[in-house]
């Protein structure tokens, strides 16, 4: 597993042992902590795009698949800097990839995401909606998705493309959250204001054509996200001829108006809201139609509701304080 040092990654790892499966983690640890790893499991701290260190460890660890989840995030960032993303996103991958056909790894699982889709035209989005990228995240993506439909074509490897929607939430036994600093995730920084630890929270275009004039998004507990990845690997060791290119969200939207008001009833502490113009590329809804996962896998979310993503990101943002102050 790449990026399993990381938010989405180390719950996976966790879901993956949950599940019975042997794991090891490469992770450059520039935005992953190597104690979200479990002390049991093999770490490799390197770059995906050092070909020697990937595919030695392939070998020596007999692996059967690669789950891909290094890589940047942060659209704004992205929009600003994108040969970072291009880089880090497409060329590192296409290094990756080309080792695990090197190496003769059978099965590719790839974080992919819902920036792919741009500004759809249509909501509910489904994974035949035109992909159009309105910036240098989603794009990036979108290359390792055509990388992946090629190289499957052209060599033993099937794949699973999961396009993420806006991720969220803990693991439920507090052992792994969303730790970076400075993270731009909603629901993340939402819970730091009300714990204190940033004075307000952004909301960033309130001239949206959506009910409140608001972003709305799709947000998904990152333990069912997890868990659609577990299911994605044993979909593609039963039948590795088939690929799969899936969404992965609940099928409903939320706007930021409302997610700030689940936040104020979870926490009782009403956070401060500043009105702020729209970011560079940021579409006014987001909502996955994800009647495709739910037919191909056996995926039953057990976290879709609100207020338990915001109560567990708020259960482990506290933890977080209490490992930063001891």
């Amino acid at each position: 597993m790449t990026g399993g040092a990381g938010y989405i990654g180390s719950h996976a790892v966790l879901a993956l042992k949950d599940a019975g499966y042997g794991v090891v983690v490469i992770d450059n640890l520039v935005t992953g902590f190597r104690w979200a790893v479990p002390d049991d499991v093999p770490f490799v701290e390197g770059d995906i795009a050092d070909q020697v260190l990937v595919e030695a460890t392939l070998r020596d660890h007999g692996a059967r698949a690669i789950m891909h989840f290094a890589g940047s995030v942060v659209v704004p960032e992205s929009v600003e800097n994108p040969l970072k993303y291009y880089h880090n996103n497409s060329a590192k991958t296409r290094d990756l990839i080309e080792s695990s056909v090197r190496v003769g790894v059978p099965h590719f699982i790839f974080s992919s995401t819902a920036a792919t889709y741009g500004t759809p035209e249509e909501s509910p989005v489904r994974e035949d909606t035109p992909q159009r990228p309105i910036n240098p995240y989603g794009m990036s993506k979108l290359m390792t998705e055509y990388m992946l439909r090629d190289v499957s074509a052209a060599h033993p490897m099937s794949f699973c493309a999961l396009r993420y929607f806006n991720v969220a939430g803990a693991d439920p036994q507090g052992r792994t959250g969303q730790s970076t600093a400075g993270a731009t995730h909603l629901i993340k920084v939402a819970v730091e204001a009300a714990l204190g630890k940033r004075e307000s929270v952004a909301v960033f275009g309130t001239d949206f054509d959506t009910p409140d004039g608001t972003g709305v998004r799709d947000y998904i507990h990152v333990s069912d996200l997890a868990a659609a990845h577990v299911l994605a690997l044993e979909a593609l060791t039963a039948d590795p001829e088939r690929n799969h290119l899936l969404n992965c969200g609940y099928g409903r939207g939320f706007s930021v108006l409302e997610v700030l008001d689940a936040v104020d009833r979870v926490t009782n502490m009403p956070v401060k809201r500043i009105m702020a113009p729209r970011r560079a590329g940021d579409p006014a809804a987001l909502i996955s139609d994800n009647r495709a996962i739910m037919a191909r896998f056996p995926w039953q979310p057990r976290y879709a509701d609100l207020d338990t993503i915001v109560a567990h990101a708020l259960a482990w943002e506290r933890q977080l304080s209490d490992r930063q102050a001891g």
